[in-house]
């Protein structure tokens, strides 16, 4: 079985940082790519980051300059690191892999960004 667990998500205040960690079994992850999304009530769920089995990096125009996602082959987990949080990042975050013609999900770590 495939799992995807993510970790990392709180409460932050603006401008602060947080880093979130998506930890993957039950595929042969260093040959995927690897996706990071988020999700708030009543809007679909929207691409923030994607890295490639190579690590070639893509991100939303909302994210640029301000998140950076990596991968760790040997753990074998996916990060985002969150830097200069706005509230408009508040969100349940989710990672995912598209895997041997399936789409997998994590069950999502909240983040929530307020003064």
């Amino acid at each position: 079985q495939v799992h995807l667990v993510e970790s990392g998500g709180g409460s932050v205040l603006p401008g602060e940082s947080l880093r979130l960690s998506c930890v993957v079994s039950g595929i042969n992850f260093r040959l995927y790519p690897m996706y990071w999304y988020r999700q708030t009530p009543g809007r679909e769920r929207e691409l923030v980051a994607d890295i490639t089995s190579d690590s070639k990096t893509n991100y939303v125009d909302a994210v640029k300059d301000r998140f950076i996602i990596s991968r760790d082959n040997v753990r074998p987990t996916v990060f985002l690191r969150m830097d200069n949080l706005r509230p408009d990042d508040t969100a349940v975050y989710y990672c995912s892999s598209y895997a041997r013609g399936n789409q997998f999900w994590g069950r999502g770590t909240q983040v929530t960004v307020s003064s």
